[in-house]
């Protein structure tokens, strides 16, 4: 039986794989039926944010499924469209909407752009080039002239940013046991805690949330110590409320909050805020 399981995972992964890339036979099909969707006038001349909001709702009902990226041996660039968690999801999207304001919809040029958002410096090396806290992702994509972090802009207060997780952790992480990569990933958790960000806190967001626009990334922030984000999607307009689209682990699926976004984070003691990122282009 093990064997059998092997070998359907090799025939799983063979129908695209190579040294850089893993993506199944359904993704692959699905991802090239969406770039010719992307490729009719109706997506044409709309703003990187309106692109984030209509892309991503191709996706509801997408199941939510966790750690797609966690594969064994070298690092692969994964592409995965059949099942998302809340990182990948924001990732696949971004990607579809910035190819799309390119102009660029072949698999090809997918590739290319997810591994610049995916990477440190915008290349796959190994399991320690990928960006591991959403808050270093804000600020390294930042850096690649990708987005801006408008959260100080809109009414931010000091985030304080400690995360320690992964190299306190690492018996969660398979890849960890490489002393060189926990030792990586220790420098990243001094750079991101050198920094200074900002965060709204739960409270403050209804006052604050007319100045989010639908298709902004929200991260979700959290009081625990040694993490920095819990949840990330897209702001999206409901009668006139910010609500979240996002990979949701509760409901398992990709869905729009049905609370706004202020009332979606007041229930739950994990999550403090939110940071607010915009794409530019």
């Amino acid at each position: 039986m093990k064997l059998r399981a092997i070998i359907f995972f090799l025939l799983l992964i063979s129908n695209w794989s190579n040294a850089q890339t893993v993506c199944t036979a359904e993704s692959k099909q699905r991802l090239e039926s969406i770039l010719e969707a992307l490729s009719s006038s109706s997506f044409a001349n709309l703003s990187p944010g309106e692109l984030n909001v209509k892309i991503g709702t191709l996706f509801l009902e997408t199941a939510y499924v966790e750690k797609t990226l966690e594969l064994p041996g070298e690092e692969k660039l994964v592409i995965n469209l059949t099942g998302l968690d809340c990182t990948t999801f924001l990732e696949t999207v971004i990607t579809l909407t910035r190819i799309t304001q390119k102009e660029t919809l072949s698999f090809e040029d997918y590739e290319q752009e997810l591994e610049l958002i995916r990477y440190q410096n915008g290349t796959k090396k190994d399991y320690s080039s990928r960006i591991h806290y959403f808050s270093d992702w804000i600020f390294q994509n930042q850096e690649k002239g990708i987005l801006t972090d408008i959260t100080s802009e809109i009414g931010g207060i000091d985030y304080p940013n400690n995360p320690s997780f992964m190299s306190e952790n690492p018996q969660f992480y398979a890849q960890l046991t490489n002393p060189m990569y926990l030792e990586k990933i220790k420098q990243d958790e001094k750079a991101i805690q050198a920094r200074k960000y900002h965060f709204i806190p739960k409270e403050n967001i209804e006052k604050q949330e007319k100045f989010i626009q639908p298709g902004d990334l929200i991260a979700i922030t959290t009081p625990l110590k040694n993490l920095d984000i819990v949840h990330v999607g897209f702001a999206v307009k409901r009668n006139g409320r910010i609500h979240l689209m996002h990979a949701s682990s509760n409901s398992k699926k990709v869905e729009i909050s049905q609370s706004p976004i202020s009332e979606y984070l007041k229930s739950n003691k994990s999550q403090s805020g939110i940071l607010v990122s915009r794409l530019i282009f």
